[in-house]
């Protein structure tokens, strides 16, 4: 009769327990909590303000039974906590504790890659619950509940639909629609681009500023046959590997390289985390997928070495390298970048076990993984002026000459190679111009990809909120995408356009990166949570008002039958816009628009190609002419 397994490992998902169990035997049962056990009540505040901001806690509907699971476990034998290593994991560690009793106990077990080796020492090493983490996590989600729960019911009860305001949610909204205003606003400047063209090599014609040129000058360059050449430099330059991913990169160029959606990318790279079933048992294939930190440990180093000399040679080895400024980069945890587990697990033999999708994600992450251990890249980066005979116009032109592909025989990159053979003094010819009128550009509209790559560099939200941010502005239709960049919509710009008037802090790029900081130093315990929280609400209290009536008139760039500008407006039916002479029309809380000032801009603009699902305002199929007479006139 074997005997009965005493010890037993929390961890969050079913797939991360398949992989533990299979790496640690009949020794240990694993369960699964499937995420967060405990949170906030659903149904009503539940923050005690007067008893210094304590939460109430209730078990989340549905999850009755592995709360009863887990305290019955809890009782037979020992536990271990192995939820993620991230704030959100700290926390769902330390309600585990709670209800089994086990708060102070060293049970906590972190690792950032489900491996053996790790896993067999996170077990023999448990320490006791961050309470600092924990107290992070615990602020960020107070502050989203005052938030949150003050400002959404308003959005309910003016636009009766299933609308919300936050922290993170709306500074990122901002983003979006400050950008659309940038593109609203932005007149374009037309201007002559000149460019010599000889021997598969261009030099662009030297202009003081962008503008159009007079015919003469473009009759004389026209005649331009021949060049001389005035300067010629070469330097030795180098380019440095990227750094191994962490998740804002990887969110980034996933999208970019493969057209992965944010959300899509972190569903993916969680299941290479915590294991796919596969022949020969359930294996992780990279490590712990949310994280700020470039930092490689010594024995993955040191195996990416191994693999590039077997692989390329030794002359491809890189040498040691500093993982980035954890603290400029706003790090909220020094775990590991995102890497493979195992470096000797090519793309190759991992398509034998991972769906298409999965394969295409983990090709990057190897790919680049492995390119970041690699030597430099180096050329020679020749610089040339040209001239006319007579000096009265000049071109310049960078072209650059591989001498070692280093990383990029791996990591491709597009580069401007090849070779310019003339001397100083010496005759380019022939050579064709090509003159091209042109017209300045304004900021391109931010895709997913773009998106997260400003959150990060203004400091609004974390690698874990990223995903879910844009996915909640998207599903509350917020934002619309349409292919693949982001636009504000009607409702996004309307609930915009109040929250900048009524609570310019909630909106505050610089407001929301500076609690986000707080944050940061309550997990580093430079600062407590309460204070943070107090801070925050005795500002957040002065200004709200539960009654506010949000009220929607705003004249538009939408002209009536009759000539007249109409004017925005909601009722019981939803958006329409009205005119003086009676006549109105519905419009869609989804189309695009932006408020700049107190006008409302609707549709896409008309230099834009229109497309099925973002056309412009004007379409019939938009706007029912006929509306029901009580909202005529509201």
């Amino acid at each position: 009769m074997s005997r009965k397994v005493k010890k037993y490992i929390i961890v969050e998902s079913p797939a991360k327990a398949k992989t533990i169990k299979n790496i640690l035997g009949d020794e240990y049962e694993v369960f699964a909590s499937m995420g967060h056990i405990v949170d906030l009540p659903k149904s009503k505040f539940g923050v005690d303000l007067g008893k210094d901001f304590e939460p109430e806690f209730t078990v989340i509907k549905g999850k009755e039974k592995v709360v009863e699971k887990i305290r019955s476990l809890s009782k037979e034998g020992d536990i271990l906590i192995a939820s993620d290593m991230d704030r959100e994991g700290e926390a769902i560690a330390w309600h585990v504790a709670r209800i089994t009793n086990t708060l102070g106990k060293k049970n906590r077990i972190i690792f950032s890659e489900i491996t053996p080796r790790v896993i067999k020492e996170a077990v023999n090493n448990p320490r006791k619950i961050d309470m600092n983490k924990v107290h992070a996590q615990l602020a960020r989600r107070i502050l989203d509940r005052i938030v949150g729960y003050s400002l959404s019911p308003v959005l309910w009860r003016n636009f009766k639909s299933n609308l919300s305001a936050g922290r993170v949610q709306s500074a990122t909204l901002k983003l979006i629609c400050d950008r659309e205003r940038e593109i609203l606003r932005f007149v374009p400047k037309r201007y002559h681009r000149v460019v010599a063209k000889f021997r598969d090599l261009e030099a662009e014609m030297i202009m003081k500023e962008k503008k159009l040129l007079e015919e003469k000058v473009l009759e004389e360059l026209r005649n331009i046959k021949k060049l001389v050449v005035e300067e010629k430099n070469i330097v030795r330059k180098k380019f440095t590997p990227p750094d191994p991913f962490r998740t804002s990169t990887l969110q980034q160029e996933a999208y970019s390289k493969l057209g992965f959606s944010v959300a899509k990318t972190m569903m993916i790279a969680q299941q290479l985390y915590e294991g796919v079933e596969t022949k020969d048992g359930h294996i992780a294939f990279i490590t712990y997928m949310r994280t700020d930190s470039t930092r490689v440990s010594d024995y993955a180093r040191e195996e990416a070495h191994e693999l590039i000399e077997k692989s390329f040679g030794k002359e491809y080895i890189g040498s040691a390298r500093k993982s980035k400024n954890l603290k400029n980069l706003k790090v909220q945890d020094a775990h590991e970048a995102i890497r493979p587990t195992n470096v000797f697990m090519t793309p190759e033999k991992a398509s034998n076990y991972l769906s298409d999708d999965q394969k295409k994600l983990y090709e990057l992450i190897w790919k680049r993984f492995v390119a970041s251990q690699m030597k430099s890249s180096e050329y020679e980066e020749i610089r040339f002026v040209l001239r006319t005979e007579d000096g009265k116009y000049r071109f310049k032109g960078t072209v650059l000459k591989k001498i070692f592909d280093g990383y990029e025989k791996l990591w491709k990159t597009e580069r401007n190679t090849g070779d310019f053979p003339f001397e100083e003094g010496k005759v380019v010819e022939p050579v064709v111009l090509e003159i091209k009128e042109q017209e300045t550009k304004p900021k391109s509209r931010y895709t997913e990809g773009t998106l997260v790559k400003e959150m990060e560099r203004l400091g609004i939200g974390r690698p874990s909120t990223y995903a879910a941010t844009i996915k909640l502005l998207l599903n509350r239709k917020y934002v619309k995408k349409i292919k693949g960049y982001l636009y504000p919509t009607v409702i996004g710009s309307v609930v915009m356009d109040y929250l900048e008037r009524r609570y310019p802090n909630i909106v505050n790029i610089s407001f929301t990166a500076e609690m986000e900081k707080d944050l940061d130093e309550i997990e580093r315990g430079e600062k407590t949570d309460k204070k943070v929280l107090q801070t925050f609400y005795e500002a957040f209290s002065k200004v709200f008002d539960e009654k506010d009536r949000i009220i929607v008139n705003y004249p538009s760039n939408q002209k009536c039958s009759c000539g007249r500008e109409m004017i925005l407006s909601f009722g019981r039916y939803g958006f329409y816009l009205k005119c003086e002479c009676g006549n109105s029309k519905s419009v869609k809380s989804d189309e695009i628009a932006v408020i700049d000032g107190e006008k409302v801009f609707i549709g896409r603009r008309s230099d834009e190609s229109s497309t099925s699902n973002g056309g412009n305002i004007s379409r019939k199929r938009n706007f029912p002419k006929k509306r029901r007479k009580s909202e005529k006139g509201t």
